[in-house]
C-alpha cells in the first residue's frame, strides 16, 4: 500500500511536466488523444454491448479518423498554404490528405468492419510513438509495462504497415462487391481507385507500392505453376495485367 502511495504521488508530481508538453505541443498532444478515442470507438464494432450500437461506434470510427486526418493536414501543411496548382499537387500528395478522402468515402457507404483496419493501425502506431514521448515526461523508468508494449509495437511497424496497405488494396474489389449487395453507390470504386493511386504514388510512404508488387509476384509465380489449371492460369494473369495498367506511372522517390 505504501508503495502505491508513493508511485501514486511521484506521478502527480509529475504532472506540471505532462502539462507543460502537451501545452507546447498542442497538436500532437490533440492528435494522441483522437488516436487514443478513435480506438476505443472501434473496439465499441467488436463489442457493441460493452460501448452501445455498433453502427454508431463505425461512424465514430470514421469521423474520428477524419478528425486525425485533418490535424495531421493542418499540422503539416498550415504553414505552407497558397491559392496555386503547386500547392494543390502538393496537398494531394499529402499521406493525411488520402486518409481524410478515405474516410469522406466509407461515411456514405454502408458499415463494413474491414475499413476501420487501416485507420486503427495507423492510430495504434502515431498513438505508441506520442505515448513514450508522454512517459518520458513522467521519467524515464515510469510505466515499463507500457513501454514494453510500445517497443513491440515499434518493432513490429514494418509488418503493421505492410498489413495496412494489403488491406488498402483488398478494399477495391471489395468495394465492387458492395454494389451487387446494393450497399454503396456506383461512383465509390472510382473513387476508391483514386485514392488507391494517391497511396501507391506516396512519398512518405512506399508500402502500398511495394505490396503491390509483392502480390503481383506472389500471383505470376502461382500462375507459373504446372499444376495450375488454365482457366486459373488465365485469370490471374488478367488480374496482374489489368493492375498493371491502372497503376499510375513510377514515381521519383525525394
Amino acid at each position: 500500500m505504501p508503495r502505491k502511495v508513493f508511485n501514486s504521488t511521484r506521478i502527480a508530481k509529475k504532472l506540471p511536466a505532462l502539462s507543460k508538453r502537451y501545452l507546447t505541443n498542442k497538436v500532437d498532444s490533440g492528435n494522441w488523444i483522437i488516436n487514443v478515442a478513435g480506438m476505443m470507438f472501434r473496439m465499441g464494432v467488436i463489442f457493441p454491448d460493452v460501448l452501445g450500437s455498433a453502427k454508431d461506434a463505425y461512424n465514430h470510427s470514421i469521423t474520428n479518423n477524419l478528425s486525425s486526418s485533418v490535424l495531421r493536414f493542418y499540422q503539416r501543411m498550415s504553414r505552407r498554404v497558397q491559392f496555386t496548382s503547386a500547392f494543390f499537387r502538393e496537398l494531394v500528395r499529402e499521406d493525411s490528405c488520402h486518409y481524410l478522402f478515405y474516410s469522406l468515402i466509407y461515411l456514405y457507404v454502408a458499415p463494413i468492419t474491414l475499413v476501420l483496419l487501416p485507420i486503427t493501425l495507423f492510430a495504434i502506431l502515431h498513438a505508441a510513438s506520442y505515448s513514450l514521448t508522454l512517459l518520458d515526461a513522467l521519467g524515464q523508468n515510469a510505466w515499463w509495462g507500457a513501454r514494453l508494449l510500445i517497443s513491440i509495437v515499434e518493432f513490429q511497424s514494418r509488418n503493421i504497415l505492410r498489413l495496412a496497405a494489403f488491406t488498402e488494396i483488398m478494399l477495391m474489389p471489395m468495394t465492387i462487391i458492395l454494389i451487387l449487395m446494393g450497399k454503396a453507390g456506383l461512383l465509390t470504386p472510382f473513387i476508391y481507385y483514386h485514392f488507391l493511386v494517391q497511396r501507391y504514388s506516396s512519398r512518405r510512404n512506399p508500402y502500398t507500392r511495394n505490396m503491390f508488387h509483392e502480390l503481383r509476384v506472389l500471383l505470376e509465380a502461382a500462375a507459373a505453376k504446372p499444376s495450375m489449371p488454365g482457366i486459373l492460369k488465365q485469370l490471374l494473369l488478367r488480374v496482374v495485367s489489368i493492375s498493371c495498367k491502372l497503376a499510375p506511372p513510377q514515381v521519383a522517390q525525394q
